[in-house]
C-alpha cells in the first residue's frame, strides 16, 4: 500500500505519510510528516489547502540556486519554520549546468557523452546517503520535536519531491517500522504523480540544454523506479544494520529516534 497524492492546486506530489501499514500491525498516524514537490506554484487555494493542516515546519533540500529560481510561497495565517538542507544530488538544474560548464559539450557526440555520464538513480542515491546522514537526521530530529498540540506536522520537499524527498521519507518511515513494501511502493507512487505537465516541463527544461533525451535521463528526470529505493535500502542495511542506526549515525539520540517512532507509528 502507498500513500494516495493529495489535491493540492499548483502541486503534482503532495501527499500525508499517514495509514500506511506498519511492520507490527496498524498504520502510521496521520497529520505528522507530509512529502510535496517544490511550494513556488502554489496557488491561492492551493495555500488555503497547506494552511488547513498542521504542517508547520518546512524542510527544502533544494540547493540556493533551485530556491532563488523558484521561491516557495506559503501561507499568511501563521509562522512557518523553514529549515533549509540542501542536497546536491538530485537538483536536476543544477547538475545539467555543472555537466555543461565548461563549454566542452558543444557537439552531438560531446552531449551524447554527456547523457551517457549521468548516474542511475540507485547510484545517485547511495551517493546521497554516503555524505547525508546528518541533514536526514536532522529531518529525524524535527519529526520527533512535533507534537500534536501545535501545528507543528514536518513537510519535506525538494523540486519534483521524487529524490532527496523520497530518500528522506523512505529513511524516516522504515526507521519508524512502516511495512518496507509500503516504504517502497510510496516512493515509487512519485511517477504517477508526476506523470504528464511536471515531466514534460522537466524534459524540456533538460533539452533546452542541448542533451538527448537518453532512457537513463529520462528515468533519472521522472522516474521513480522501485529497484531505485531498494537500493539504497539495501546499502543502508549493509552498511549502518538498518534506517534506524543510519540516522543515529548522522546524530540521532535514542530518545529522539524513540520519539520519531511514536510520531509516526503512535
Amino acid at each position: 500500500m502507498s500513500t494516495t497524492a493529495t489535491r493540492v492546486d499548483g502541486l503534482f506530489n503532495f501527499r500525508d505519510t499517514g495509514g500506511m501499514p506498519l511492520a507490527a500491525g496498524g498504520v502510521s498516524r496521520q497529520g505528522v510528516l507530509f512529502r510535496s514537490d517544490a511550494l513556488n506554484a502554489l496557488t491561492p487555494d492551493g495555500l488555503d489547502a497547506v494552511a488547513a493542516t498542521d504542517i508547520g515546519v518546512i524542510v527544502d533540500f533544494r540547493t540556493p540556486e533551485e530556491r532563488t529560481a523558484a521561491p516557495d510561497r506559503l501561507p499568511t495565517d501563521r509562522e512557518y519554520r523553514v529549515v533549509q538542507l540542501s542536497i546536491l544530488e538530485g537538483a536536476m538544474a543544477d547538475l545539467a549546468k555543472q555537466a555543461l560548464s565548461d563549454g566542452a559539450a558543444a557537439t552531438p557526440e560531446q552531449l551524447a557523452q554527456v547523457a551517457a555520464s549521468v548516474p542511475s538513480l540507485g547510484d545517485m542515491y547511495v551517493g546521497m546517503l554516503q555524505h547525508g546522514a546528518p541533514q536526514f537526521a536532522e529531518v529525524a530530529k524535527l519529526i520527533a520535536a512535533s507534537n500534536d498540540d501545535t501545528a507543528s506536522a514536518v513537510l519535506v520537499h525538494c523540486t519534483a519531491g521524487k529524490d532527496r524527498t523520497g530518500v528522506a521519507t523512505a529513511l524516516m518511515l522504515d526507521a519508524a517500522g512502516v511495512d518496507r513494501a509500503a516504504v517502497i511502493a510510496d516512493y515509487a507512487s512519485s511517477e504517477e504523480h508526476l506523470a504528464g505537465p511536471w515531466a514534460d516541463g522537466m524534459l524540456h527544461m533538460i533539452t533546452s540544454f542541448g542533451l538527448p533525451i537518453t532512457p537513463q535521463l529520462r528515468e533519472l528526470a521522472t522516474g521513480t523506479p522501485p529497484a531505485a529505493i531498494e537500493q539504497a535500502l539495501a546499502w543502508v542495511d549493509a552498511n549502518h544494520g538498518g534506517a534506524a542506526a543510519y540516522l543515529q549515525s548522522g546524530g540521532l539520540s535514542d530518545g529522539e529516534l524513540a520519539a520519531l517512532r511514536t510520531r509516526i507509528a503512535g
